[in-house]
């Protein structure tokens, strides 16, 4: 079985037609989780989509994942690009991550330290299976994870962009619980804008909201579609 967390594009697609949330209880709160068949898929934001980025937890998600028995983890992310010649809307599946402001973790009392990175084997099943599908994506780039709820400022994303690709809010936290765990994760990022000041035309939700139901469409089938594959 797949994990993945994402949005709630999901819920009405004919997968999950007739499927129902299942209360997974987690030492760290309730996670209400999605099951069909092969998948398993979380709202990132809550089914009513109501869950601002700094306060997902991260730390329920996961362990809810590994309580069901998934050893292998998909998240949508979605993404800002940092650089001109990734432009919105596209997909980038990343290889790397930068998160040093926001580290979570399920080690706090005691000093544990993990190597943190994404599933190769499971980022380059995710890379193969794209291409036999038709699924256009860069194959790789680090992505930056900021804390959120708001966008970058013009000189944190000018900063940013010398060390990484795309600008998110919550890849990373997940990627470096997961391995806390011994799960495998990997991401495909939804870039649905330029991040602020990338270029000079102004950055609005509309813009962003457009780009992310584009992707959005593309990246749906492409899981339900070919998970079993991963």
């Amino acid at each position: 079985m797949i994990g993945i967390i994402g949005g709630v594009g999901f819920f009405g697609t004919e997968k999950f037609k007739d499927a129902a949330f299942e209360n997974i209880d987690t030492p760290f709160g309730i996670v209400q989780m999605l099951v069909e068949n092969d998948l398993a898929l979380i709202p990132r934001h809550g089914i009513e989509t109501k869950v601002p980025p700094h306060r997902i937890n991260h730390r329920a998600n996961i362990f809810a994942l590994k309580e069901k028995g998934i050893t292998k983890i998909i998240g949508v992310n979605s993404t800002g690009s940092l650089k001109k010649n990734i432009a919105p809307p596209t997909i980038l599946i990343p290889h790397d991550y930068i998160g040093l402001w926001n580290a979570v973790t399920y080690h706090d009392d005691k000093i544990v330290h993990v190597v943190p990175g994404l599933n190769e084997n499971l980022r380059q099943s995710l890379i193969s299976q794209a291409k036999k599908y038709g699924l256009e994506a860069h194959e790789k780039g680090v992505y930056i994870q900021t804390t959120g709820p708001r966008l970058e400022t013009k000189a944190e994303i000018i900063m940013l962009s010398n060390f990484g690709d795309v600008v998110g809010m919550t890849m990373a936290s997940e990627a470096t619980l997961a391995i806390e765990l011994g799960l495998g994760y990997a991401s495909i990022c939804s870039v649905d804008n330029y991040a602020h000041g990338i270029i000079e035309a102004s950055l609005t939700n509309e813009m962003i909201l457009d780009n992310a139901r584009t992707n959005g469409e593309r990246i749906r089938k492409f899981l339900l579609e070919t998970a079993g594959e991963l």
